[in-house]
């Protein structure tokens, strides 16, 4: 699904819409407003995570004269300032995927797909990552993810899946209703 959202695979029937416009119409300005942090970190072991987080806005098109700056609160945000020099095969499971995650922090968009996003974190990386979603989401942001793993978001739209299991034809079961009501 979260693929799909992102626009990297096409739906089986439908269309994803932003506002009223189907995302399909303009894959390049929806790609410009969405960061999409899948379950594997996309960190490179030779590299630093402050390289890699120059690298990824890079790869946006987003190196801006603020673009170092957001990148070093970034660090300091998800702590990784006193490490951001050390090559990443140095850095533990829980570190890379907080460079990772980092890159939602160094070059804003306002729309976060999280796959597993609390995969390898720690308690403190996991509160470290429920303050930056409250924050996003608190500055207009939206956030969809995938977990296992509970995390504290106010005011969040659950869909469970285990929940859907009962059947869709159940209303009662049906957790898209109250979801799409919610939207």
């Amino acid at each position: 699904m979260l693929r799909i959202i992102a626009g990297l695979l096409a739906a089986a029937a439908g269309q994803v819409l932003w506002g009223a416009a189907a995302i399909s119409a303009d894959h390049a300005g929806h790609r410009a407003r969405l960061h999409y942090v899948g379950h594997l970190d996309a960190v490179k072991p030779a590299m630093t995570p402050r390289e890699m987080l120059s690298f990824w806005a890079g790869l946006r098109g987003t190196q801006a004269s603020c673009g170092a700056a957001r990148q070093q609160a970034a660090l300091v945000a998800l702590a990784l300032d006193e490490i951001a020099d050390w090559p990443c095969r140095w850095l533990s499971a829980g570190q890379r995927r907080r460079v990772a995650l980092a890159r939602l922090l160094a070059d804003p968009a306002p729309l976060w797909l999280l796959d597993e996003p609390t995969t390898a974190l720690d308690r403190d990386g996991q509160t470290r990552l429920e303050r930056a979603i409250a924050s996003h989401r608190a500055e207009g942001g939206r956030v969809i993810l995938a977990t296992h793993t509970p995390l504290a978001l106010d005011d969040a739209a659950v869909l469970a899946l285990d929940a859907y299991a009962a059947g869709p034809g159940d209303a009662e079961a049906d957790p898209t209703a109250s979801i799409l009501g919610a939207c």
